[in-house]
């Protein structure tokens, strides 16, 4: 679908139509890293509403399964990522560590997801559309075995499984949130769905990679996105409790600063929805200082 309006070019005496996109058919992502803790949710509350302006994004997805206290969720903690400008939330190992957990995802109020091949029976989806003005996006959230301490239905199965449910429904563009720690078990994944997923988002490791990619068949991957939290800290908490852990071999709990210069990762992808064409695929990353 092309607008109606063509601008002129004259060159030498000839003239040259240049036929102009239309606009409408251009549908933007951001996706934010793990947000961790108190002091990840106030740089998405600095930083989102600003960059949602710049941006102007269709839809902005975060993965909140480290927002309360760097573990877990409660319904508290979501209404803040909700209210900074999120539209939808993902998750990961994290995703029933606390109580409430069980309670929210039975819940309708709040669009957010669990991984998809977690055990059958426990509440919630991995999966959903979304609807974007009238655009409807199938956004799936899946958890890696590799070095995972849980014992999970495999993910690529469970892809094939879930887009054969979606297969007679028409869907604008297909997102995954694919939450794992092997960088080599993400890039099989991305490699498996290569064109049939629009894009992949790796989260888990709080480590930005520089493999962000568009590739021949015009899936934009990642291995991970990053965070949103401390940025002089070890993963999100304060690099002293984490080097004590190494050095003392002791196990005792991490610690969240609760202010500081903090990072907010995220990736920026724009896509043609005419075309099913990826047209960018960007690493955004801002700062800020939680005081």
């Amino acid at each position: 679908m092309l607008f109606n309006f063509c601008h002129l070019l004259f060159t030498g005496g000839i003239c040259y139509t240049i036929t102009i996109t239309n606009l409408s058919l251009m549908f933007k992502v951001l996706f934010i890293g793990d947000i961790v803790g108190s002091i990840g949710r106030q740089t998405v509350a600095k930083i989102l509403p600003k960059l949602k302006k710049k941006l102007k994004p269709d839809l902005v997805i975060a993965n909140v399964e480290n927002i309360a206290h760097g573990k877990g969720i409660t319904e508290i903690t979501l209404k803040e990522i909700f209210a900074a400008g999120v539209d939808a939330a993902t998750g990961g190992n994290h995703s029933f560590a606390r109580k409430q957990s069980f309670e929210i995802y039975e819940k309708k109020d709040f669009n957010i997801l669990r991984p998809a091949n977690f055990p059958p029976g426990l509440p919630g989806n991995g999966e959903k559309i979304i609807q974007s003005g009238n655009k409807s996006i199938l956004l799936l959230n899946l958890m890696g075995r590799v070095f995972m301490s849980q014992q999970l239905d495999c993910p690529f199965r469970a892809f094939d499984a879930i887009l054969k449910k979606y297969e007679e429904i028409k869907l604008d563009a297909i997102i995954v949130d694919f939450h794992a720690e092997a960088t080599s078990e993400k890039k099989a994944f991305a490699a498996y769905v290569d064109g049939r997923a629009n894009i992949v988002f790796g989260t888990h490791t709080h480590v930005q990679t520089a493999d962000e990619m568009i590739s021949k068949k015009n899936t934009g991957s990642i291995s991970d996105v990053g965070m949103v939290g401390l940025l002089d800290s070890v993963l999100g908490v304060t690099a002293e409790s984490a080097i004590n852990n190494f050095l003392q071999q002791t196990n005792q709990p991490l610690e969240l600063a609760k202010n500081g210069r903090c990072i907010f990762n995220s990736i920026f992808a724009i896509m043609n929805l005419a075309n099913n064409k990826i047209i960018s695929f960007k690493k955004i990353n801002e700062y800020a200082t939680i005081k």
